[in-house]
């Protein structure tokens, strides 16, 4: 069987698809085009993507004997799972493996945030630091402070619970009771609006759907504390950018921290020029061990789909209902 694969994942995942495949690796460096993506999928079995690749209708049906799409990520709002559906393709993605590790990501950014990290760095490079001064780059404790959770899955789960050690208190809001927060932490499961209006520090770990897009806008940000800081660890188009830059530009809220961006990757130039907010290149799975795990699961994932067995991580498993009982 042959498989496209849209871009190089660690070693360790392509030899496993070698043994098993005659594989294509897309050999640029770079996201591919949708055409590009139909052209290379075309007289393959397998395709496996990231979530920088678009794969709607016109790339799925590219191909009517494409067997499986592997996604090297968790979210998979880049697919058309209906679409791959309806054409009994099974889907899957890679979740768990990156929990931890997006979980310390966000914690990151909250602690760069909070104590000014990135500007403190520019501005003693820049040989602007002079001594020890009472009102040198004052910034936001974090100790004993009230951290709101939007989205408290697995990743919102594993950044919650990291605040042990800070004695915060933890509110949360989702669709679904989170009861390992509320036993092991009191966590408080609140609406949105007074999440925003209690809440030092907010971290979004909601999945894109049309129910999440531009969660946070104008709105909701002015309804956070000038003290607050948002960050996003999730997928961009949760925030409406441009409400965002006025809410900074305008100091509603002390700062950000993001990992995406609404028009990834294009980034406004107006965010690039503040200091409020730091920016990182969506890294936050970005470590040596993470990433191969992940290698290692979305081969394990396609080498069962082409077998014809239901993957580990298998996103629609009623293609497989289907199959049984046609």
């Amino acid at each position: 069987m042959k498989v496209f694969i849209t871009r190089k994942i660690p070693e360790s995942g392509l030899d496993l698809l070698r043994k098993e495949f005659d594989i294509k690796v897309n050999p640029q460096n770079r996201a591919l085009t949708k055409d590009e993506i139909i052209e290379g999928v075309k007289g393959k079995d397998g395709l496996l993507c990231l979530l920088t690749d678009v794969i709607d209708k016109d790339v799925i049906y590219a191909e009517p004997n494409l067997k499986m799409i592997a996604s090297y990520a968790v979210g998979y709002d880049n697919i058309d799972v209906a679409a791959a559906t309806k054409c009994r393709i099974p889907v899957s993605n890679t979740p768990g493996v990156l929990t931890e590790t997006t979980a310390e990501f966000a914690w990151a950014l909250l602690f760069s945030v909070a104590r000014r990290i990135v500007e403190g760095d520019a501005f003693t490079r820049a040989g602007k630091f002079k001594g020890w001064e009472p009102l040198l780059m004052l910034g936001q404790d974090v100790t004993n402070k009230n951290l709101g959770i939007i989205g408290a899955g697995r990743i919102g789960t594993a950044f919650a619970l990291k605040s042990k050690g800070f004695q915060m208190k933890v509110i949360y809001t989702d669709e679904q009771r989170n009861e390992q927060l509320e036993r092991e932490l009191g966590a408080k499961k609140v609406p949105l609006s007074e999440l925003l209006k209690e809440s030092d520090f907010v971290s979004i770990h909601v999945p894109l759907m049309k129910a999440t897009h531009h969660l946070i806008g104008e709105k909701e940000l002015k309804m956070m504390k000038k003290t607050a800081i948002l960050l996003n660890t999730a997928r961009g188009p949760i925030i409406d950018e441009s409400a965002l830059i006025k809410a900074l530009k305008e100091h509603w809220i002390f700062g950000a921290g993001l990992d995406v961006y609404e028009y990834e990757p294009k980034i406004p130039e107006e965010l690039k020029k503040l200091d409020n907010v730091i920016l990182q290149p969506h890294t936050g799975s970005g470590t040596i061990e993470t990433r191969t795990k992940m290698a290692l699961m979305v081969a394990e994932n396609l080498i069962e789909g082409l077998k014809g067995n239901i993957p580990p991580n298998c996103i629609n498993k009623e293609v497989f209902l289907k199959k049984t009982t046609k």
